[in-house]
């Protein structure tokens, strides 16, 4: 997991091969004009979510992890509170892994949280199992998916 603000993402982009066209779609300057939706950067490989969303309370989420993404996830406005917990130490499975969504969910509490602000970003990894979208406010943010295999099609 990662933790920081736009303007260092130069310095993540040796980490994986499709971080530089994700990280060039968060430049953007139309970035906070784009509608609700679904962008994509590079087919299935790397592709962006635009969302505005209510945040929800603690109590009512679950912890996610994702099995072939690598999510980028940007605050354009409000801040997300996102917990998270490595997904080795994950024992309450709530459903199995759903192939077509690359979504597992967990009832396990989250062992830090982390206050992402309008123009931070975090870094779930798929050993990252994590618990966005917490908040009492609106939160618009864009989430951004690079496929973990950039040779294969997701």
């Amino acid at each position: 997991m990662i933790l920081d603000v736009l303007e260092n993402a130069h310095k993540y982009l040796a980490l994986h091969g499709g971080f530089a066209q994700a990280f060039d779609f968060l430049a953007r300057a139309d970035l906070t004009e784009l509608p609700v939706g679904k962008y994509p950067i590079d087919g299935e490989r790397i592709y962006a979510i635009v969302a505005i969303d209510q945040g929800r309370n603690k109590e009512d989420a679950l912890l996610e992890t994702h099995d072939k993404y690598i999510d980028i996830q940007c605050i354009l406005t409000g801040t997300d509170s996102m917990g998270w917990r490595p997904k080795t130490s994950c024992v309450k499975p709530s459903g199995g892994h759903d192939l077509e969504t690359d979504l597992r969910f967990y009832a396990d509490e989250p062992d830090a949280w982390l206050a992402v602000k309008s123009g931070a970003f975090a870094i779930f990894y798929p050993e990252d199992a994590h618990l966005p979208l917490i908040s009492s406010d609106m939160i618009h943010k864009v989430i951004v998916k690079v496929a973990v295999n950039p040779s294969v099609n997701p």
